[in-house]
């Protein structure tokens, strides 16, 4: 028995790595948003990697008041890429105060760091090793910095940032994840800073981690999830969890679950398996104000809101709150600093934008770049 439920969790996060990947695919609540969103945001930019295994690279758009892109150049990380999907979330990351940029590098497995300047960014210098092979998530919160590491047996690795923004391993910091098969999505800090949590894919579990006022992370602290495939998650502002369900990309399937985390890593259900009625919700974002979470759902080529309410209770607002079009395989997710845009990486190639509206409404702005097929990861400010 044993052995037939690991092949069938092995299959089940294929099937989701499939759904929620550049690849073809086969075949009422009335709630405001804050002030901030009344008006128009100032300029900006939106970050990506190329993941090419011939060099990576992040990806730079200039974004106007209006929420528009213009290409603004490419930056080489030092390290290179996969050239394919990874399955994750969190793969380029800016800090809390928008100065330092993050990026991995899941062929070469290691990491690089930038400084954001007017001109582009600047990089630190050589790219650090990952402590671990195929780095697909990155996390960061004050002085730290972790990277979940997807290849070989899996784990997390903990780093240092010092005052140039540069990281330095953590001794001891090294932590396995479930197994080490666990198909992992995406590592995160809560908002305070003391757990740590992954999702992990193939084996249907969300493994969290406490970390000490050294640095050092301890665990896992292993969880069931609500629902199956567990993928892309975000916190709210009173830090309570949610999480987007891909379900094996069964079509029309996905869910998405709330959690509350304790001090200990402790994870207590509070709306379990919120059905989006679309295919492979894979990534979720949670806008500034944390009012609303939107799942981008690969395979139906929409984007879901749903709605966090007291106590984080989660109700579909809109099974299909934006659309990228048919064939488009929205991806990655990013809101503005004051979360009045939202921009998703499409498959097909491209960023699409969209402006929210007073009641989480998307609307659609405009489809901008080229993209190289590989590319990974969003990030914006």
């Amino acid at each position: 028995m044993r052995t037939n439920r690991h092949l069938w969790l092995v299959t089940l996060a294929g099937l989701a790595t499939a759904a929620c990947s550049e690849g073809p695919l086969k075949p009422g609540t009335e709630l405001s948003l804050t002030a901030s969103l009344a008006g128009l945001e100032g300029p900006g930019a939106v970050y990506l990697m190329n993941n090419a295994t011939e060099g990576n690279a992040v990806i730079v758009f200039d974004r106007s008041a209006d929420g528009h892109l213009t290409p603004a150049g490419s930056y080489a990380t030092g390290g290179t890429g996969t050239g394919g999907g990874l399955g994750n979330q969190g793969s380029v990351i800016l800090t809390k105060d928008k100065r330092h940029l993050y990026v991995v590098n899941a062929g070469s497995d290691d990491i690089s760091a930038f400084r954001v300047t007017r001109a582009g960014p600047q990089l630190l210098g050589p790219s650090v090793p990952a402590g671990g092979e195929r780095p697909i998530s990155l996390t960061v919160h004050g002085n730290l910095l972790y990277v979940l590491n997807a290849g070989g047996s899996g784990g997390i690795a903990g780093f240092g940032i010092g005052t140039d923004g540069a990281p330095t391993p953590i001794p001891g910091s090294i932590q396995p994840l479930s197994s080490t098969t666990a198909g992992a999505a995406q590592i995160q800090f809560s908002p305070d800073g003391r757990i740590l949590v992954v999702t992990e894919k193939a084996t249907n579990m969300i493994s969290t981690y406490t970390v000490g006022s050294d640095g050092v992370a301890s665990g896992p602290n292993v969880q069931a999830s609500a629902g199956q495939t567990p993928f892309g998650f975000n916190f709210n502002q009173r830090g309570d969890l949610v999480v987007s369900e891909a379900v094996g990309g069964a079509p029309d399937a996905s869910t998405a679950s709330s959690y509350r985390l304790d001090r200990d890593g402790n994870l207590a259900l509070i709306s379990g398996q919120v059905a989006t009625t679309q295919t492979a919700a894979c990534w979720i974002a949670i806008g500034q104000n944390g009012t609303f979470a939107y799942t981008t759902n690969t395979g139906s080529g929409t984007i879901s809101s749903l709605a966090i309410g007291a106590g984080a209770t989660l109700t579909l607002v809109e099974a299909v709150a934006g659309s990228s079009g048919p064939g488009s395989r929205p991806l990655d997710a990013a809101f503005t600093p004051g979360g009045r845009f939202l921009y998703v990486r499409n498959g097909s190639g491209n960023v699409g934008a969209f402006r929210v509206e007073g009641r989480g409404g998307l609307t659609h702005i405009g489809d901008f770049g080229e993209l190289p097929r590989g590319t990974n990861g969003m990030a914006a400010r």
